[in-house]
């Protein structure tokens, strides 16, 4: 399959389709999406969104979440915020999530399935990885945007006036729900 791709790749540049995406670093609408790695929200959530190429910065991982604080999701919004002028970011789950499901022991299962073997699990667990934190689904989209929101809004490298929002995608429809705030403990 990636023999296809590239020879499509030779094809695309001999016949110069880049030049409608030609662009700079730089977002011009300001705002950073971290979102899912979904096939669904692809071409979904940019056309959901009004935004083609070069206007946002769009971040994907599994599940939209933060799995470190000092791990490649953070360093990437902190590259943005600081180094391409991002001045808001929105976090985008969605529904039907795969994600939501991810289980550790499930995953290590499946690890050790295709041939990892499990003296080198335990070598990782052995140097701290915690495999049920990294690992990790969720119990609602929402609350798993609420969480990563606050994750990054209360970040000690964050600036304090980078807003910071969250949002589930309908992953049919592509309709964008705003995720509340969880109230305050009184």
């Amino acid at each position: 399959m990636i023999d296809e791709l590239i020879r499509y790749n030779r094809e695309f540049v001999k016949n110069k389709g880049y030049e409608r995406y030609v662009t700079d670093k730089y977002p011009d609408k300001k705002i950073a999406i971290l979102s899912c790695m979904d096939t669904r929200l692809t071409e979904l959530l940019p056309a959901a969104l009004g935004v083609r190429n070069g206007d946002v910065k769009i971040i994907k991982n599994a599940g939209a979440m933060i799995s470190h604080p000092f791990g490649s999701v953070i360093r990437s919004l902190l590259v943005a915020v600081y180094d391409l002028g991002v001045k808001e970011i929105m976090v985008v789950g969605h529904t039907d999530c795969g994600a939501k499901h991810l289980s550790d022991t499930e995953m290590i299962r499946k690890m050790i399935a295709r041939g990892i073997p499990r003296e080198r699990i335990d070598m990782i667990r052995y140097c701290g990885i915690d495999f049920a934190s990294w690992l990790r689904g969720f119990d609602t989209s929402e609350a798993s945007v609420r969480e990563t929101v606050e994750q990054i809004r209360t970040h000690p490298l964050i600036p304090s006036d980078v807003i910071v929002e969250g949002f589930v995608i309908d992953s049919k429809t592509g309709l964008l729900t705003p995720v509340e705030e969880a109230p305050a403990n009184v």
